[in-house]
């Protein structure tokens, strides 16, 4: 068969002015399928085609107009016509609107079914410009940031009194709970209470802490991490704040000796919610009461976003791409798990596939997922849930956790009979969870044979772009001493960033990236493990198969001024 004959549209164009190879064309193809990444901005990013040209071509082959996107003012864009997913998800902007017709910039022009979608959504009619792939990815990067950052603008605008009028409703799973309510709907404590919610959520909190003590009470929020107090409200307030979280929860107020659990979404605009996990804890002094903030744009921040390495990319990828085995994703508590395993859902979820997940709490619902919330109590457990999986046809099942040896072994059978499995567990690196699966009492075979990829991660603050400076107090041989000598960059090209800390950022930091170690499990490994082998042994063949560990994949974010060596070294610093 002639290869031209199965490339069509957009590849077949550029084959034919030469722009691309047919072996090319054919490999950018199904590589940006599987990355779920439009094709102009895949051949873009990997220096395939100049943008430039590319557009050229595409506008001459389908008589789609050219326009400048560079040219356009981000306050010129129209704010809240289009879904902030359907941008992501077609790679096309919204330009302007003129009658009942919306104009749309994409990269490719063969992508139909974006303005179609578009156009039913929208209820208007839709007309294409063609843009450069690359100046439309920064474009679209650039509208949503001001479309969350206004959110944030739209939350400082409230005044003392909108605070008494937020759209709060409690997630209620078994009804009312509560009695009596009147000491937790005072009008200070409410006040208080929703500001601190609404504090939380402009800074980019991941966390929001209530601490009674015997002579205090403090509020702290984490962020990118790290904990930092915020407030301190009277202590004979405590109750009364604990009680007014425990009702927007749908606690019981009058149970103070256990601990309970409950959900909360707070209504911010007309099209977004933000969804808080509350758990109540009985302390020496009071209830401690911590929210955690779900954040639905994590889960869909896609794979170029988490900061792995092309090469460790590339193995997640193609890992996600077989038909069955088994990828485990460990870490402790906080490392950003969740968030990797999310994204590979996300990737996987087409219409072709069966998705379920168990998961202890399910934090983020995914829509076209069957997510499971494992329920102890009732006999629902990971064991059980999965167990169940199995008799409904399922193509990809995610565990929350592997925590015992009946887990484990479903879900290696599960990964054996041509099913893929996600799952996470609690050890430091890569090479630990090969041991601890042994160590369970799973068989050295099934191990060996079953699990395909591990991701070890940790998360680490990410430098300020605005106010960084470079490192030049650090002496050679402190680099030597730290490692850089073994991360395969030459010397002259790193650069290191001590953070400073301005209006923009918290002390210097602004977010947070992944620090990955990735192995593959090879043919070494894998008789490594069947003869018995410790995890010494198998990181030994992990850093000869050449797979950088979490120390040399943190201090090459160092190096290339992504974060900090001060940062690195706590994260992955013995």
């Amino acid at each position: 068969m002639n290869t031209a004959t199965s490339i069509s549209g957009l590849a077949r164009r550029l084959v034919k002015d030469n722009l691309i190879t047919e072996e090319e064309a054919l490999t950018a193809v199904e590589q940006a399928n599987r990355e779920k990444t439009p094709l102009p901005l895949y051949l873009v990013n990997n220096s395939a085609v100049d943008s430039k040209q590319l557009a050229e071509a595409a506008a001459d082959e389908f008589g789609t107009p050219l326009f400048d996107i560079a040219s356009l003012s981000k306050d010129a864009v129209p704010s809240g016509l289009v879904d902030s997913k359907l941008i992501q998800k077609h790679h096309a902007l919204p330009l302007f609107k003129r009658g009942n017709r919306l104009f749309i910039a994409v990269a490719d022009p063969t992508n139909l079914r974006a303005l179609d979608e578009i156009k039913f959504n929208t209820g208007l009619n839709t007309e294409a410009f063609l843009a450069e792939a690359d100046k439309l990815h920064l474009a679209i990067e650039a509208f949503l940031t001001a479309e969350e950052e206004s959110i944030g603008d739209a939350l400082g605008g409230l005044d003392e009194d909108a605070l008494d009028d937020l759209d709060i409703e409690a997630v209620d799973e078994d009804g009312p709970k509560h009695d009596d309510t009147s000491e937790a709907d005072e009008a200070p404590i409410v006040r208080f209470v929703n500001k601190v919610l609404l504090d939380a959520i402009k800074i980019g909190a991941s966390d929001v802490h209530f601490e009674p003590y015997e002579k205090a009470f403090r509020v702290r929020f984490r962020t990118d991490g790290i904990l930092k107090e915020m407030a301190r409200p009277p202590v004979n307030l405590a109750t009364r704040l604990a009680a007014r979280l425990k009702v927007m929860s749908q606690m019981d107020i009058s149970e103070r000796r256990v601990p309970q659990d409950g959900r909360i979404k707070m209504k911010i605009s007309k099209t977004r919610a933000i969804d808080f996990r509350v758990n109540s804890l009985p302390t020496l002094f009071g209830e401690k009461i911590v929210l955690r903030i779900l954040d639905p744009s994590s889960a869909k921040l896609g794979i170029d976003a988490l900061g792995y390495e092309d090469a460790q990319k590339t193995m997640f990828m193609d890992a996600l791409a077989q038909p069955q085995g088994m990828i485990l994703v460990t870490g402790p508590t906080g490392s950003g798990k969740t968030v990797s395993l999310y994204t590979g859902l996300n990737i996987l979820n087409t219409n072709e596939r069966n998705i379920s997940t168990a998961e202890d709490p399910v934090e983020i619902n995914l829509e076209g997922i069957n997510q499971v919330n494992v329920n102890t109590r009732v006999g629902l457990t990971f064991a059980e849930a999965l167990r169940s999986f199995l008799r409904q046809d399922p193509d990809v099942v995610m565990v929350g956790e592997i925590r015992d040896l009946e887990t484990a072994e479903i879900g290696i059978k599960a990964a054996q009979t041509g099913h893929l499995v996600l799952s996470t567990l609690h050890t430091n690196s890569a090479p630990e969870t090969l041991t601890r699966l042994l160590n369970m009492g799973v068989p050295t075979f099934n191990v060996a044979t079953t699990v395909s990829l591990i991701i070890a991660q940790r998360l680490a603050r990410r430098l300020c772009s605005a106010c960084k400076k470079p490192a030049d107090d650090i002496p050679d041989e402190i680099l030597t001493e730290e490692g850089f000598d073994d991360i395969d960059m030459p010397r002259a090209e790193i650069t290191l960033f001590h953070p400073v800390g301005c209006e923009k950022c918290n002390q210097g930091y602004k977010g947070r990236v992944g620090v990955y170690e990735v192995v593959r499990i090879n043919d070494e490994i894998s008789r490594i493990i069947m003869e018995g082998g410790n995890s010494i042994q198998i990181a030994d063949a992990a850093r000869r198969a050449g797979f950088n560990d979490l120390r040399k994949s943190a201090l090459r974010k160092a190096a290339i001024g992504v974060t900090s060596l001060e940062e690195a070294n706590r994260v992955t610093k013995d």
